[in-house]
């Protein structure tokens, strides 16, 4: 009954005594809500927020709701219609929960995963098809590498993609030198994309690596800007020597704190 009561506030909101600004919502405007929402899930976990988590999981989910009843407007589909297909692929694709199959590892769950995706007509023309071209580019990245993958197109040995990255390293070297803004821009292309390989051999998601390091970076640069209070300056008017050393003193103080 809770969940119908959503759906019923939802149909309320969008009613004719509704809310205006509700009203005046589509599913194109309400992407960058949806995006949002779903990062500030993925902050919750990540900072342990429990409580703070059970409110944005119930955000996001009144987003999908929201995007539901516009369909539903268009006499397409509705939530319930949302529910039932997802059910349906989940029974489908775990055969040896719901059926007779037997798989003993995860890597067999997830080579038969693909197999019940090729059945569904998820890969039309291509391997690479659905993976979503608004995704994030690193994790876009990962993604079609790991598809490249599945087919043998890959490196054997994580050497070689050392020395992809400093062949990549030496071209955008040539680009930067030749003053070239599109070649620059299709070597650097081509670095992240060598980089973000090297992250799947070691094992280590690109995404989650580069956020952490930009959180160390805001924490340290934080250091510094009060250090700067601290001492009665701004951190506009420290030299860049100044800063460097106030740098590394952060990097060794965050680290004793467990907080780097």
């Amino acid at each position: 009954m809770k969940f119908e009561r959503l759906v019923e506030i939802m149909d309320i909101l969008r009613g004719d005594n509704g809310c205006p600004w509700d009203k005046e919502q589509n599913e194109s405007t309400l992407i960058p809500f949806l995006i949002e929402e779903a990062y500030e899930v993925v902050d919750s976990i990540e900072q342990g927020d429990h409580e703070n988590l059970k409110e944005e999981l119930g955000d996001l989910l009144f987003q999908i709701i929201f995007i539901a009843r516009l369909f539903k407007e268009k006499e397409l589909f509705d939530i319930y219609g949302v529910i039932e297909r997802i059910s349906e692929k989940m029974v489908s694709r775990h055969p040896h929960v719901f059926g007779d199959v037997q798989y003993k590892t995860s890597a067999e769950v997830l080579e038969q995963w693909n197999i019940r995706k090729v059945e569904e007509g998820k890969f039309k023309k291509s391997l690479l098809d659905g993976v979503p071209v608004s995704m994030p580019s690193l994790l876009r990245a990962v993604h079609i590498q790991k598809r490249a993958a599945k087919v043998g197109f890959d490196w054997e040995k994580t050497e070689g993609v050392f020395e992809k990255i400093e062949e990549e390293t030496g071209e955008l070297k040539n680009a930067m030198h030749k003053k070239s803004p599109e070649a620059m821009e299709e070597e650097l292309g081509d670095l992240l994309f060598s980089i973000v390989n090297l992250s799947r051999f070691i094992a280590v998601d690109p995404e989650i690596a580069l956020k952490k390091s930009i959180d160390r970076f805001r924490r340290r640069f934080r250091y510094i800007e009060e250090k700067a209070k601290g001492n009665g300056g701004d951190i506009e008017e420290m030299t860049l020597a100044e800063m460097d050393r106030l740098w590394k003193e952060a990097k060794r103080e965050l680290k004793q704190e467990g907080s780097d």
